[in-house]
């Protein structure tokens, strides 16, 4: 399942990154790799996803969170 479908309040894991090296090493940055667990603090119809990664609040545009693959 991709990111952007995920129900917020839910617990997820980072499985892969369907994207090329910038996007891989941008969200890399920001702590979310294969692996990491994350929690979908907001994800409405429209507009950016809000997860919580570790004690970290990290946004998201629609458009990342396509090429995010969870489970």
């Amino acid at each position: 399942m991709v990111l952007s479908a995920a129900e917020c309040g839910k617990s997820l894991r980072l499985l892969n990154v369907n994207a090329g090296q910038g996007l891989q090493s941008r969200l890399a940055a920001m702590g979310l790799v294969p692996g990491v667990e994350f929690e979908v603090i907001t994800n409405h119809s429209r507009g950016p996803l809000v997860l919580a990664v570790d004690e970290s609040r990290i946004m998201l545009g629609r458009g990342m969170a396509e090429k995010v693959v969870v489970g």
